[in-house]
Formats: C-alpha cells, sequence, structure tokens
C-alpha cells in the first residue's frame, strides 16, 4: 500500500511561520540518501537489523506487557525504569521516520496501529498515560517531579504522535497525544499554581512546542514557557543528588554553565531553542548562547561527547575531561545534536552544523555495532588493559540490551531522520550543512550529491530546476578548500556564518574539494588527564589506537607515537563499514620490568628505556566509531608523545 504524506513539514523540529529563524528545514521524504554511502547505508542498517533488534525487545522486556496488564491482557508484573513506556514511543518515532523516508513499504504499520490502539485502551478518562504510576498500587499522577518521569513519558509520546501523523496522515496517535498534553496544561500550564510544575527530567518542552507547531494551539507553546520559567529556583529539592543535577540551581535566563545529568541540561536546552525561535525572546537566546560555549567549549570531548562523570551522568567542571572515565552517554550526544540543530536554524552560524558533524560520525556513530544490533551506552575514550567490563554503565563491548534502554530507540529515531538534517532551503536558495551522497528535493528543484564522505573530501552537486544560490559549509577543520561551478573556479572563503555561496542554475555542476590531511590534535593545556598525549582527526573523523591491531605481546598502554613522522591515510579505497585507516610510527617502552607501584622516581624509569622493544613499530589507527566490533581489548583515543623519540 502506497502511503501519502500528508504534511510538507514532515520533519523532526520544524519553526512555525511567525518564528524567528535563519532556515526553512526539509521534510525527511524530501531527501534520499544513498545507501552505497554512508549515512545512506547506516540508514538501511538501522532499517534492517537495529529497527527489528528493537521491536523483539519490546516484547521480551516487558514494554508492552506493562501496557497490556492495565488493559487486563498481561498478568505480568512491571518490568524496567518508570519510564519504560518512553522505549516504545521513541520506536513509534522511529517507525513513523522510516514511513516518511519508505513510504511504499512500511512492515511496521500494523505494529504502530496496534501499539497506539494499546494505549489508547489503557489511557484514563482524563488524558493520563504512564503505565508505571497506573499499574502500582497507591500511586498517584504527579506526586514526584523529581524522579516520575511523567512529563518526560509525555515528551516523547507527543513526538510519535506528530511523526507519525506527518508522515503517514494517520491520526490515531495524535488523539491519544493530545489528550495527555491537554491534561499537562491543565496541570501545569500558565495559570497553574504549583512551584513545582515542571520535570527533573527535561524533554517534554521541546514536544510541546512542536505540538503548537503541529496544531496552532498556543497553549502548548504557553505550557513549555511557563516550565521553562518555573526551573531554576529549587522546588524540586534535594537528595541523592543537588539541585543542579535537574538543572534547578538557577532560573534558565540567568543560567551559564551547562550543569548537571548532560542528557537533562541538553534536552532542555532544545526546547528554550524552540521556545525562544517561537517567541522571539533574545534573553533566552542569550542564555543558551553561553551554555553553548560551556557544553562545546570547555565540557564536550574530541568526539563530540559529553558527560565526564558517572556519577549522575554529568557534566563535570571546566575542563575535567579524563578520556577513561568519560561516560559520554549516547543519548546526551543525540540531545546535543537536537540542540545544535536547533540553534543552527535559529542563528544560520555554521559552527552548530560543526558540532553536529563531529558527534555524527563519533560520539554518535561509536554507540552502535557493525551488525546494529550491539550498542553502547557510554562511550569512553579509553579503555584500559585488564578493565573489568561486566558492568553495563562500563562494558569492553557493546551490549545488545540495557536495563535503562533508552539509548537504542533513541538511535532508531535519529538514524531514521537523518536526511531532515543535511540542508535547508527553498526551491531559490539552499544551503548544505552535511555532506552525504543522495538526492534532495527542495521545492521545484534537485541537488544530486555524489561523495565518499567522511572518507574523501571531494563533494559534487548537480544542480536541477530553478535554484539560484547554493551556500556550502566549509567546515572548521578544512584548511585549503577549494570549490568550482562548471569547470571554473569559485571564491571558497566562507562568509561570517561559515558557508561559502555560489550562483548556480539549471544543470550547474559545483565540485566543492576538502583536504583531508590526518591532523595531529594537541590537548588544550587545562585537560589535565591527557597532557602529553595527542589525538588524530582526518576530516571529521576522530581515529583510536585498538589493541588489535597491535603486535602479539605489545600492551597499549606501551605504545608512544612519534610525532617526528606524519601519519599518512593508508592506501586502498576505505571499506564502507570499517572506514579509512591511519598509519603512523610510534615506538613501545616496555613497563613490565618497573617496580609494582604507581609513582616512581625518574633513576628507575631508565630500565624502561633499556627494555624498549623494536626501536619502532607500524602502527595502524582506526576510526573511533569502529572499536570493539572485534571483541574486547583496550583502546585509546589519546596517544603518549613518545618525547625521546621524535627528538631524533
Amino acid at each position: 500500500m502506497s502511503m501519502v504524506r500528508t504534511y510538507d513539514a514532515c520533519a523532526p523540529a520544524t519553526p512555525s511561520t511567525v518564528a524567528t529563524h535563519c532556515l526553512t528545514p526539509l521534510p525527511v521524504g524530501a531527501v534520499a540518501l544513498d545507501e552505497a554511502r554512508e549515512l545512506g547505508a547506516w540508514q538501511r542498517l538501522n532499517r534492517e537489523r537495529t529497527l527489528p533488534h528493537i521491536l523483539e525487545r519490546l516484547e521480551s522486556t516487558g514494554v508492552l506487557d506493562n501496557l497490556r496488564r492495565l488493559a487486563g491482557e498481561s498478568d505480568a508484573g512491571f518490568r524496567g525504569p518508570h519510564f519504560a513506556d518512553t522505549d516504545l514511543h521513541k520506536t513509534l518515532e522511529a517507525i513513523a521516520w522510516e514511513a516518511a523516508r519508505v513510504p511504499d513499504d512500511q512492515p511496521w504499520e500494523g505494529f504502530s496501529r496496534d501499539a497506539a490502539a494499546l494505549l489508547a485502551r489503557v489511557q484514563r478518562e482524563d488524558g493520563y498515560l504512564a503505565s508505571h504510576v497506573q499499574g502500582t498500587v497507591g500511586a498517584e499522577p504527579w506526586t514526584d517531579m523529581r524522579w516520575g518521569h511523567e512529563l518526560y513519558v509525555l515528551g516523547h509520546l507527543v513526538q510519535a504522535a506528530i511523526a507519525r501523523e506527518r508522515a503517514t496522515g494517520e491520526s490515531d496517535l495524535m488523539g491519544v497525544a493530545c489528550r495527555f498534553a491537554d491534561l499537562a496544561v491543565a496541570e501545569f500550564g500558565p495559570g497553574a499554581t504549583r512551584a513545582d510544575g515542571y520535570c527533573g527530567h527535561p524533554e517534554v518542552e521541546t514536544a510541546l512546542v512542536e505540538l503548537y507547531r503541529h496544531t496552532g494551539r498556543r497553549t502548548y507553546l504557553e505550557t513549555a514557557l511557563a516550565m521553562i520559567e518555573r526551573r531554576g529556583h529549587g522546588a524540586l529539592g534535594t537528595g541523592p543528588f543537588e539541585s543542579s543535577y535537574f538543572q534547578d540551581h538557577a532560573p534558565v535566563r540567568e543560567a551559564r554553565e551547562a550543569t548537571g545529568h548532560a542528557v537533562r541540561q541538553l534536552y532542555l536546552n532544545a526546547g528554550v531553542a524552540d521556545v525562544a525561535a517561537e517567541t522571539a525572546d533574545e534573553a533566552l537566546l542569550e542564555a543558551l548562547a553561553a551554555q553553548w560555549i560551556s557544553a562545546h567549549g570547555t565540557k564536550s570531548y574530541v568526539t563530540g561527547g559529553m558527560g565526564s562523570r558517572h556519577r549522575g551522568e554529568s557534566f563535570g567542571d571546566p575542563y575535567e575531561l579524563p578520556p577513561d572515565r568519560a561516560y559520554a552517554e549516547t543519548c546526551a550526544a543525540i540531545a546535543a545534536f537536537q540542540w545544535d540543530w536547533r540553534m543552527l536554524i535559529a542563528t544560520g552560524d555554521s559552527r552548530h552544523a560543526d558540532t553536529m558533524e563531529r558527534a555524527l560520525y563519533n560520539a554518535i556513530a561509536v554507540s552502535t555495532s557493525t551488525d546494529g544490533a550491539r550498542f553502547f551506552y557510554s562511550n569512553p575514550l579509553q579503555l584500559r588493559t585488564g578493565h573489568d567490563g561486566t558492568s553495563e554503565d562500563s562494558p569492553s563491548e557493546r551490549l545488545d540490551w540495557f536495563g535503562c534502554a533508552c539509548c537504542p530507540p533513541n538511535l532508531a529515531r535519529l538514524v531514521a531522520s537523518l536526511g531532515a538534517y543535511v540542508a535547508t532551503g527553498t526551491s531559490h536558495a539552499a544551503r548544505v550543512h552535511l555532506y552525504a551522497a543522495g538526492t534532495l528535493h527542495i521545492g521545484g528543484s534537485t541537488l544530486t550529491i555524489a561523495t565518499d564522505y567522511p572518507w574523501d573530501g571531494r563533494v559534487e552537486i548537480t544542480v536541477g530546476g530553478p535554484m539560484r544560490e547554493l551556500a556550502l559549509r566549509i567546515p572548521c577543520w578544512a584548511a585549503g578548500a577549494s570549490l568550482a561551478v562548471d569547470g571554473r573556479a569559485r571564491n571558497a572563503t566562507p562568509a561570517a556564518d561559515g558557508y561559502a555561496r555560489v550562483d548556480v542554475r539549471d544543470g550547474s555542476h559545483v565540485v566543492l574539494d576538502l583536504p583531508m590531511p590526518v591532523d595531529v590534535l594537541d590537548p588544550h593545556p587545562r585537560v589535565d588527564a591527557i597532557r602529553g598525549t595527542v589525538a588524530l582527526r582526518r576530516g571529521p573523523v576522530v581515529y583510536c589506537l585498538e589493541q588489535a591491531d597491535l603486535p602479539h605481546g605489545v600492551t597499549l598502554e606501551d605504545v608512544r607515537i612519534d610525532t617526528a613522522r606524519a601519519p599518512r591515510v593508508a592506501p586502498g579505497v576505505a571499506s564502507l563499514r570499517a572506514g579509512a585507516t591511519v598509519l603512523f610510527e610510534g615506538t613501545v617502552r616496555n613497563s613490565e620490568g618497573l617496580p609494582r607501584t604507581t609513582a616512581l622516581p625518574r633513576s628507575s624509569r631508565a630500565g624502561e628505556r633499556s627494555g624498549m622493544l623494536p626501536g619502532r613499530i607500524a602502527l595502524r589507527a582506526i576510526p573511533y566509531a569502529r572499536w570493539a566490533n572485534r571483541g574486547a581489548g583496550a583502546m585509546r583515543v589519546w596517544i603518549p608523545v613518545d618525547e625521546e623519540g621524535s627528538a631524533t
């Protein structure tokens, strides 16, 4: 059956016609990514492996039974965290974006209809719908705003309903979501008097704004704003975490530092960005700009990962970025991606596309195995030899599911909707933000993009239709970019917003060349944990050294890089799922004979030098996103420098 999309605004975030914004998003279905290239292949893997795996886990882990038991259709007890319903909601959203992407082949439409019907059956008459509270004897709604997650559940239900109606025209889930949202408006809207009228886990804010955009009902926007204004006065209380964990320590308009639980902070910022755009609130945008500098300038890993502390899954102090203790939750990277997308739409500044790209190819991509059915929840930048990887919080390999399984369905919905983030624009003027092979339909114009990005920096674009201007992002790492239109060189120097602009016409052939040498990165001097090390990056891709690529008998911690000899790209064509590899030289300083103590006098290190294994060793680095696909083993992104070897 061919499904007809009834909404042109078929995208995850679409500003209203009265919103303050610089860019016009494209519908998910307007972009067909080439499945023989990186992002398109990821979407195919998501469809063929990740989504079926998630659907099986929804059944086997009790997510669906949690709802069925409320309808008398299961006698199983409640399983999972309080917010287990959101695993279903995010999956329904992913399925909807797949419907927009591949409208003529939807094997899960029956599942979505059945799920919507189940949710409708168990929804209370007043609209309330959270299976944990409804199925717990003596529990009452809205009595635990700090940990209850009821509004968080609502947020993901709303986003799923919007995606489903925009993608397929089906309104079954929308009716359920609006009834719950209307209850939230009555309880927590502008006229509500309770001081704690907001969720301990932000997310509903961005969902309510999108519901306003979708329905035109301003009460949803006003409720999101009211929740934002209430936050920051400590009404949620403390224990076991401080108020900053919930972003409840300072009013949103005054908060200038990213702090507390990373996912909460980043989802909150996405919602604040949506509210600011729809209300033309410059003060909120100014606060977000300061938060962006804090998060990306002082608290982000080189991979784009966010959150350095396992305790509270939280941001640490500025420059507190230990690679081996990085929490860097997958959902935090996705939330940062969503926040940056909204900032990009609002400001048009390419720095937001730069950070989206960095997270996408590193902190987000690393979360999923090459077979699409195993996942990381946390994403360290170093795993030590002998690491005990039995904990879900810091496993040595990806797991097929988690007790708190928020990340896999979150990944599925993002990957299914990736086309919506590639470009923005209208029939006559467009911007390309993320380079990917495929075909883009922008109004009456078409852009056909051929590239092997991110493994190759050459991007070729053929223009069809009335398009007159094309703006191409020049990434922050791309020194020496060149640009040509129909064989004639054009100025590739970006404007202040980071985009190079060229005039085009029907049939124009645009070629952008982004040089991709291997960059050797030094850490910021304030990041104490990685002094004396370097990282390797090529284009947007960060690399790592993995035990699997070392000679037998060589321990990862003993390897040093010789920075006097430039790393180079391995010859041959990059494998689609393995990516391009980088070759470099280093030394091995055998530490086996040293005393068993963690602090050594310098005189004792003479034995380390004399015990050095063969003077030089050829080393191979792989994309960080591909590590742990060949079994458990040590890994590191930041590699110690051989100061003695580099000086010779």
